[in-house]
């Protein structure tokens, strides 16, 4: 198992997270459960928000098409880290974003 890392919920709660890299900086060290679990900076809410303007950006400039599409369906993966928070996770050397795009014929015609 990798190290834990627990992220405090907004309101009232956490969410643990299994990283695959220690911290380097300061953190807080507890025990439970015969882990040691490790405390983010930050709460789960705002390391995932960090991501969100990426997200927005893709979205909005694929909805800028001179065909708009019906559809559109991005997928990509969250890194949790206990001091950065949430980054897009990389798949070789550059981060990877999975984007399908939907249109719809108009009238509900079936293929030609």
């Amino acid at each position: 198992m990798g190290q834990l890392v627990e992220f405090p919920a907004e309101g009232s709660g956490a969410v643990l997270v299994e990283v695959s890299e220690r911290a380097a900086g300061p953190v807080t060290r507890g025990m439970r459960d015969s882990a040691v679990i490790e405390t983010a900076q930050q709460t789960f809410e705002d390391a995932v928000h960090r991501v969100e303007p990426a997200v927005q950006a893709v979205v909005a400039h694929l909805r800028s098409a001179a065909q708009t599409p019906d559809e559109i369906r991005v997928e990509f993966g969250i890194d949790l880290h206990a001091e950065v928070g949430a980054y897009i996770a990389k798949g070789g050397a550059s981060a990877n974003f999975l984007v399908s795009l939907t249109w719809r014929r108009e009238g509900g015609a079936g293929p030609a």
